[in-house]
This record gives C-alpha cells, sequence and structure tokens, in this order.
C-alpha cells in the first residue's frame, strides 16, 4: 500500500528497496527488519530481479504494506533501478535480502537529515556477521559478530536523498557486481555530501550464498575496472573539463573494509 508522500506531522515518505533473486530463505526476515523500524510513513518496494523460487509467494503475502514487483533477470542495478523509478519517498534506503538494519534506526537517520537540509545521504557503521553451522545440528546455524563495527561501502548502510540520484544517475545496469563502488565514486566525483553517524546501522551477513563470496575472481576484476573508468574520468577533469572539487579525499569518503 502506498503511503502518502508525507503524514499529518509532515514527516517525509521514506521508500526501502529490497532487491532479491532467489532469496526465498531470508525475505520475511528482511521485509520485518523494516516493518519493526521506528518510523512511518514508509512504502516497501520489492524488486524480484527473475527470481525462480518461491519469492513471489513469500512477497505476496506481505501486500498491501508491500509492493511486489517482478522482472526478467537483469541484475542488482537493474533491480534497484526499477525501485528508484517506482520510489515515492523524499529518502530512499536499500536493503539487500540477506542483510538486517538494527533495531529502531531508520528514524534516527531520517531526523538527522531533516534538520541538516545540506547533508545529501547519511550512513551509519557496519557490523559483519558470519554463519557459523552447529555441526552436530546442521539445521540449526546463527550469524555471529567478526570484526568491529566499520564505515565502508555499502548501500543498505545509508539513507539517501532522491535528489542525489539525478545528480550522480543511476546505477550502471551493465556491473553485475560492484555497481555500489561505481556508484559511491561518482558521488564523490560529484561532491555528494555525506556524514557518518558512529550507529551501527547495518547488519552485513555473510554466507556461502553471497554473491561476492562465489565469484570473487570475477567481483576483484569488476573493480579493477571501475577505478581505472573512475581514473579517466578523473583525466578528463584535468583536460579542463568544469567539475566541482570534493571537499574530502576519497579513502575518507568510502571508507575501508576490516579485510
Amino acid at each position: 500500500m502506498l503511503q502518502n508522500l508525507s503524514d499529518k506531522d509532515g514527516k517525509p515518505l521514506l521508500s526501502v528497496i529490497i532487491p532479491i533473486y532467489n532469496g526465498e530463505k531470508f525475505l520475511a526476515e528482511a521485509i520485518h527488519t523494516v516493518q519493526q523500524q521506528n518510523y512511518q510513513p514508509l512504502e516497501l518496494i520489492v524488486v524480484d530481479d527473475g527470481s525462480t523460487d518461491r519469492t513471489a509467494q513469500i512477497a505476496t503475502q506481505f501486500e498491501p504494506e508491500v509492493r511486489y514487483v517482478y522482472q526478467p533477470n537483469q541484475g542488482p542495478a537493474a533491480a534497484r533501478n526499477c525501485g528508484i523509478k517506482l520510489a515515492q519517498g523524499e529518502f530512499l534506503a536499500f536493503l539487500d535480502v540477506d542483510d538486517l538494519w538494527a533495531e529502531r534506526i531508520l528514524g534516527d537517520f531520517i531526523t538527522y537529515l531533516v534538520a541538516n537540509p545540506d547533508v545529501e545521504i547519511v550512513q551509519g557503521l557496519i557490523q559483519r556477521q558470519q554463519l557459523k553451522i552447529d555441526e552436530l545440528h546442521r539445521d540449526q546455524s546463527a550469524f555471529e559478530n567478526v570484526f568491529a563495527p566499520y564505515q565502508f561501502i555499502s548501500l543498505g548502510s545509508a539513507i539517501y536523498r532522491k535528489s542525489v540520484f539525478d545528480k550522480v544517475g543511476l546505477f550502471d545496469e551493465s556491473l553485475w557486481d560492484n555497481e555500489d563502488t561505481d556508484w559511491f565514486l561518482r558521488a564523490w566525483e560529484h561532491s555528494v555530501s555525506k556524514v557518518v553517524l558512529p550507529q551501527v546501522m547495518l547488519f552485513y551477513r555473510k554466507h556461502d550464498r553471497n554473491i561476492t563470496l562465489k565469484q570473487k575472481k570475477l567481483v576483484q576484476f569488476g573493480l579493477v575496472k571501475i577505478y581505472k573508468r573512475h581514473l579517466d574520468r578523473m583525466r578528463d577533469r584535468d583536460k579542463g573539463i568544469p567539475h566541482s572539487t570534493p571537499s574530502i579525499s576519497l579513502p575518507t569518503y568510502l571508507g575501508q573494509s576490516p579485510d
């Protein structure tokens, strides 16, 4: 069910986009982590990128609170772009289906954005978790924290003004991985203002079905390609093409992974 653009108290609408491809195992939990947040008005859009499992049946059980959209398999960038085009909110947030948000975090971050109109992205910290299998009872498993909370590239660790995507552009649909890195590089190049709050927002859960684990070499090759494109754009700027100058360094803007 789509909410009004703001509620009776004038609070802006937040659109949450969950892209999914064969993620039936995690979908209900991901939807619950959104519904249990401390913020309204909110619209939740699940974009099914050509799943062949029970994703559709699970998602439609949550209608009308959840808007379910199906598209042929085109990759995560295309799924997120589909959600952005459908979203009616002033603010956007993205959640990968196998990750979770910290409890009651969205309201705090939106309050910050409302109070600071010059800030375009507000980001929290990431808590990585690893799936632990009970060898004696293999049907039982749990995610355990690894590493200290950190700031790094992860779309799910931030809330965005929708207007930022008019400035930076949508996700590059030719990329089937590292599309988030590419987008944040372009955001830095466009001097998009970002503030990092010292609160854990995202629980990034690693398991044997993560794309980045299954295709590690391809991901690393993709990163090299993305950074080359970034360097090429920066060289074009040095040739006299007008551009704004980012106020902070790129490493500070992106953060750093613990491994």
